[in-house]
């Protein structure tokens, strides 16, 4: 059985943040030391980076469901809570990270290269984060977000210079062999490369890398053979190599009919029309397979084609096959060089973004953006204090104003985030909801800070 994997579902969470904690200072001579509740610590991230000594993504096949740890919630004393660690997932360079539906979110190539999957919750709010000139004594705090969780689609493409093309058998397993340390399977029956094999070759003073792609059949672009699981790592090299085996006994075969095969399964995947193509004519150690390269051969000139008669078994004609090879790839790494004047781009929001919407809908008004979906979740629904300090918060964004602007009338339904998981309430306009002259908003304690009024009996 294989071990490699080169695609794999994987589904990953974010650790959720700690709560906050609502406490009050309580010392002797002191009943009401002011609160000392400590903010909640922050969920730990799931990261993808790139490890060298890592060559398949076989560990998430086995295990495709990750999850970070949670922050710790806060405790009174001014204690926060820890945060929770990171959990990286070690992956092999070239791995492309999509969503299940296409969208690439990042392609890390390089040791180090590194991103988040998915971002752990924030942790919330003590009730002594939250205290105010106008707010002294909160009794309330704000929950931990919850951490982000998503599918994601892990998908090697493998990083190479040179890729190896042609029937199975074609002798490609062979010609890694032969012009490098590689040691791959190498046996007289079809499919017996089952993962690409990569080369180091040296060609004078060029170094490069060498891949040979299994399992290329007709139909390999609509998923018959392997080729389907294995044409991906085709894409990010800059040279490909036409193996073409010259002493086939296969009914049918030929060097050039195999050729327009492979080709025409090239065109079919798609993207690759722009890469130099090669072609080394194999096995000319047989006489059958010299006579054959010698008949084959002007007619793949013709079409343009440099050509070199080659044996893997013997080795010979490797030798200029090589610095072919490597005249190529260092072209190609030539003209993709950065460009030095090149510019980043940044755009910045507009200046008057208010940071949400307010959209009508059958059922009410729907209510979208980060602060206000992020202060929702970090509301505890069951403490008043929490609700009032909420719509002090959404009053003071101006989403009271906007739902007056938009038609909304008391006691209309109104739904603050997404559909799945929106939260839903009847609206009625606040009165004091971010009026700052207001003696006494919510949350505040009017225990703390208030003047001493005379009592009766002319004491004070």
């Amino acid at each position: 059985m294989a071990t490699f994997v080169d695609r794999v579902t994987l589904h990953v969470q974010g650790g959720d943040g700690g709560n906050g904690c609502a406490s009050v200072l309580r010392e002797k001579f002191k009943p009401l030391g002011g609160p000392d509740g400590g903010n909640g610590g922050r969920g730990g991230d799931v990261i993808a980076v790139v490890d060298p000594g890592v060559t398949t993504l076989l560990e998430f096949h086995h295990g495709p469901h990750r999850r970070a740890g949670n922050g710790r919630p806060g405790q009174g004393g001014h204690r926060n809570g820890a945060e929770a660690e990171n959990i990286v997932l070690r992956v092999p360079s070239g791995t492309v990270i999509a969503t299940p539906d296409g969208e690439v979110l990042a392609d890390l190539v390089g040791t180090g290269s590194s991103y988040v999957i998915a971002q752990g919750g924030r942790g919330g709010l003590g009730n002594a984060a939250l205290a105010s000139p106008r707010r002294k004594a909160p009794g309330f705090a704000l929950l931990g977000e919850p951490g982000q969780q998503r599918d994601v689609v892990l998908e090697l493409k493998t990083v190479a210079d040179v890729a190896l093309v042609g029937f199975p058998s074609a002798g490609k397993s062979s010609l890694v062999a032969a012009m490098s340390a590689a040691r791959p399977k190498i046996a007289d029956y079809p499919f017996t490369t089952l993962i690409p094999n990569l080369g180091v070759v040296t060609a004078g003073d060029a170094v490069f890398t060498v891949a040979d792609v299994p399992g290329l059949i007709p139909g390999a672009s609509q998923g018959k053979g392997l080729g389907l699981e294995f044409l991906r790592h085709v894409e990010r090299c800059s040279v490909l190599v036409h193996v073409l085996d010259c002493a086939t006994m296969e009914p049918g075969r030929d060097p050039l009919a195999d050729l327009d095969v492979i080709e025409h399964e090239l065109e079919q995947y798609g993207g690759l029309a722009d890469r130099p193509r090669i072609v080394a004519l194999n096995k000319v150690d047989v006489p059958d397979g010299r006579a054959m390269a010698d008949l084959v051969r002007p007619t793949l000139e013709e079409r343009g084609y440099p050509v070199f008669e080659i044996s893997a078994a013997t080795h010979e004609g490797l030798r200029p096959l090589s610095f072919a090879m490597a005249q190529r790839v260092l072209t190609a790494r030539a003209d993709a060089e950065p460009d030095e004047t090149a510019r980043i781009v940044l755009t910045p929001a507009p200046v008057d973004d208010s940071g949400f919407t307010v959209v009508a809908e059958p059922e009410g008004y729907r209510v979208r953006g980060s602060r206000p979906e992020r202060w929702v979740r970090q509301t505890d629904f069951s403490n008043d204090e929490a609700v009032g300090y909420l719509a002090d918060r959404l009053a003071r964004l101006g989403v009271e104003e906007r739902l007056l602007e938009v038609g909304a009338s008391p006691g209309c339904t109104v739904m603050i985030g997404p559909d799945e998981n929106a939260v839903v309430f009847d609206w009625y306009p606040t009165i004091i909801a971010g009026d700052p002259s207001h003696a006494s908003p919510r949350g505040t304690d009017v225990r703390l800070g208030a003047r001493t009024e005379e009592l009766p009996g002319g004491r004070s």
